[in-house]
């Protein structure tokens, strides 16, 4: 990893600029937000980032999204001292399941699923992924808990877009993130100023 000058007061989403545009292509995301997993400090300061707006409400559970939202989704359960429930694409779990069919940023069609035996009425959730683009994958986390009578207390990834599924969710459940107001419309656009400093 190269060497990374971490500012004295490490302000909200000082670290963004550790994620890496992409070089492979249209197939793939517009960046890599991964990166920033990789500097310890850059990662706990994420997760005290997003879990800022919850001290006040108690959370039961976090539960990530497959497959990036288990790294991040893992890191807030251990700093909350909560266990991790994983919320994954169908096919993978050997216990019985309730799945949810929903369209993912690319406009594919898929399928999560989640166990029966964790999501219960009164259990408080915290859903976590590492982005949200178009929202259809968290929207279909949401309707899982719900439909199996848990309760949502927010929705909390490094990015949400502006997008309209990203504005719902925004409009309608407790949420955090990483990105300071100023950067909003950089993420909006797909583009980061960071980027400059990378190798062409």
């Amino acid at each position: 990893m190269d060497v990374l000058v971490v500012p004295a007061d490490r302000p909200k989403g000082w670290y963004l600029s550790l994620m890496a545009p992409n070089a492979k292509g249209p197939e793939f995301a517009w960046l890599d937000p991964s990166r920033l997993y990789c500097n310890s400090q850059a990662l706990a300061d994420c997760v005290k980032d997003l879990l800022s707006p919850f001290h006040s409400d108690t959370i039961d559970l976090v539960a990530g999204i497959d497959a990036m939202g288990f790294i991040l989704g893992a890191s807030v359960a251990t700093t909350l001292g909560k266990g991790f429930l994983a919320f994954r694409k169908a096919g993978h779990l050997c216990v019985a399941t309730q799945s949810q069919n929903y369209s993912d940023y690319t406009g594919r069609e898929k399928t999560m699923e989640v166990r029966l035996d964790v999501l219960k009425p009164g259990v408080r959730v915290l859903l976590v992924d590492q982005w949200i683009e178009t929202g259809g994958t968290m929207k279909a986390a949401i309707q899982l808990v719900e439909r199996l009578g848990a309760t949502v207390i927010g929705v909390a990834a490094v990015a949400i877009e502006n997008t309209e599924g990203g504005k719902w969710i925004k409009e309608n459940y407790k949420f955090s993130h990483c990105i300071p107001e100023e950067l909003q419309s950089q993420i909006d656009g797909k583009h980061l100023d960071s980027f400059k400093s990378f190798p062409k």
